[in-house]
């Protein structure tokens, strides 16, 4: 295995390729008692057109496919589900599906590598059939239910279809009732086999286990299968403009919630630029919006918001955003004070002391983060199909500068590519 030393944050890193096209990383953590590993394929809910493996023609598929195939992973052909084994085994097993990956993870104290090969070996063995693929579908269609009563959900997802016009991030991961009812084997078969193929995937294992002995049992565990080139996947080209600057609905809430988005037009980056991006839209919200600073002293203190209040920013490689949102007795209100505030900033320019302030915490913030097996797991698989190894995150984090953040400011933040999400109480 080819090993990467990281001299600032003294890790180290172990990468090999195997002749199936499957990546494989291993991080020894020393003194750690709690293993991890995550298993993931770079295909989430947008994949939604695409040439399946083997064939020369794109297929439309179903929208929530991508969940609804993490979900039947589970079911083995003995009839069996394959949390059982991991709780045989005494590990804690879990899984999920974004936008733009499905990751297969677990952690445990003892056992590893039994739980290594199980989570290997039931991610490579679909078992799909028109019968457990219809016992599925009420299932998910109840998981959909409730989220659709879901006033979180329901105001986040109501953003981005403010947001976006064409792109795919604008269709709920689970897809609809109607969606998930036309979804049949052979569909999921052509995913799994497009997506799940190990050139497609990639696994990552931490903890304080020997290097050889964990190879030992990933080579054992993989299946051989002929590797892809690259697939070919087709989306429709996003325009700028947002698609409607506001969308209110009522459900039972005590407050109003609310989401405010702002749209990111500085996509179709990869690597180290998208990270230097995504850090340097970090710095800005806790320079600007976050607890502490003057926008949300402000909104706090005239009782517009409450300790609810909260923003994020999300950069994928084709898609990005910013969101700011919580409850508040007048949602449109806060939005216009906020715009205030960012207007100001970029008459005035932002404060270098803030900047050096949260630039420091952030790398602090960083370190301690780095003590958390899950932590390193999840953010090094989910930045990987990034094109960003997450070792150099502290790196990159140190580059950024004042200038770096200034303009980054200045053009995310433009109340002319933002919108607003309600849900007002019944």
């Amino acid at each position: 295995m080819k090993k990467i030393v990281n001299d600032i944050l003294k890790e180290e890193l172990y990468y090999d390729k195997l002749d199936c096209g499957l990546e494989v990383f291993f991080m020894p953590k020393e003194g750690f008692s709690k293993k991890y590993a995550v298993f993931a394929t770079n295909y989430g809910s947008n994949e939604l057109e695409f040439i399946p493996i083997n064939e020369n023609q794109k297929i439309k598929v179903n929208e929530g496919i991508a969940h609804f195939l993490e979900h039947k992973m589970f079911e083995q052909p003995d009839g069996g589900n394959a949390f059982d084994k991991f709780s045989l085994l005494g590990a804690s097993a879990n899984a999920y599906t974004n936008f733009t990956m499905t990751a297969y993870l677990f952690s445990a104290t003892d056992n590893f590598h039994e739980s290594l090969d199980h989570l290997i070996d039931y991610v490579q063995t679909p078992h799909f059939t028109d019968e457990n693929v219809e016992k599925e579908k009420g299932i998910i269609a109840q998981e959909i239910n409730m989220y659709d009563d879901n006033a979180d959900w329901k105001v986040y997802f109501n953003t981005l279809k403010a947001m976006y016009i064409k792109h795919n991030t604008r269709i709920d991961i689970a897809g609809s009732v109607e969606s998930i009812y036309k979804i049949d084997k052979d569909e999921l078969y052509k995913c799994y086999n497009t997506f799940y193929n190990p050139s497609n995937m990639a696994l990552f294992i931490v903890g304080d286990l020997d290097c050889n002995k964990v190879m030992e049992t990933v080579n054992k565990a993989i299946k051989p299968k002929d590797t892809l080139d690259n697939i070919k996947i087709f989306k429709e080209d996003e325009p700028n403009e947002v698609n409607q600057k506001e969308i209110v609905e009522n459900l039972s809430v005590s407050i109003p919630l609310f989401n405010i988005g702002i749209k990111d037009l500085d996509v179709n980056r990869s690597g180290n630029d998208l990270l230097k991006k995504e850090i340097c839209t970090e710095i800005i919200l806790d320079m600007i919006l976050k607890k502490g600073s003057s926008v949300y002293e402000k909104l706090y203190l005239s009782g517009l918001i409450n300790q609810n209040f909260g923003c994020d920013h999300v950069s994928q490689i084709d898609h990005g955003y910013t969101i700011l949102g919580g409850e508040s007795k007048d949602p449109h209100k806060v939005r216009d004070i906020i715009f205030e505030y960012i207007n100001k900033y970029k008459q005035d320019g932002l404060e270098k002391e803030d900047f050096d302030r949260i630039k420091k915490k952030k790398i602090g913030m960083f370190l301690k983060y780095f003590d958390s097996v899950e932590f390193i797991a999840n953010n090094f698989i989910s930045y990987h199909f990034r094109d960003i190894n997450f070792i150099d995150y502290l790196d990159v984090l140190k580059s950024v500068t004042f200038e770096d953040v200034s303009d980054r400011f200045n053009k995310h933040f433009d109340e002319k590519y933002s919108v607003i999400s309600i849900i007002n109480p019944k």
